[in-house]
């Protein structure tokens, strides 16, 4: 990545990372180049897949999502159409916020955001449950949130 990234580049990137409301002028004048300069580089990041999406960071609290639970699934297959069924239905379901494929103990962990551990449980027990391929579930009430969405280092 960073062969193809030059010094500037990757300022912005850093920049509009920390904080994606920045103007066009604003970033443009961090980074010491013109606005359409800045505007033609920002634009190629995007292109070429280097910034993937803007959006806002919700607070959880503030709408009623509180709660985040880590859930570590088993399937009762290891194969690739059981994944691939997993993965469909798990993109279906829009209280999941992550789901990753890991090695180890669990076939993926999935990280949900709930109001409060009574929401969990229904949708524990009408919805993860019937995910296709699913053997066990165990969850994990996070208790305190010390690093979340933290910006990447590079």
């Amino acid at each position: 990545m960073q062969g193809e990234l030059d010094r500037i580049d990757l300022k912005m990137l850093r920049l509009l990372q920390k904080n994606g409301r920045l103007t066009n002028a604003e970033l443009a004048q961090m980074v010491d180049v013109s606005a359409a300069t800045c505007h033609r580089r920002t634009q190629r990041l995007f292109e070429e897949g280097y910034i993937t999406n803007v959006r806002a960071l919700v607070a959880p609290q503030k709408v009623d999502r509180g709660a985040l639970v880590m859930v570590g699934v088993v399937l009762d297959r290891s194969t690739p159409e059981s994944f691939r069924d997993f993965e469909k239905a798990v993109e279906k379901l829009k209280f999941i916020l992550d789901c990753h494929l890991v090695a180890g103990d669990f076939d993926y962990f999935l990280k949900i955001r709930v109001g409060d551990m009574a929401d969990f449980n229904r949708i524990h027990g009408t919805q993860l449950i019937a995910l296709p391929g699913v053997r066990q579930t165990r969850t994990f009430f996070v208790m305190k949130e010390v690093v979340d969405n933290a910006a990447l280092d590079f």
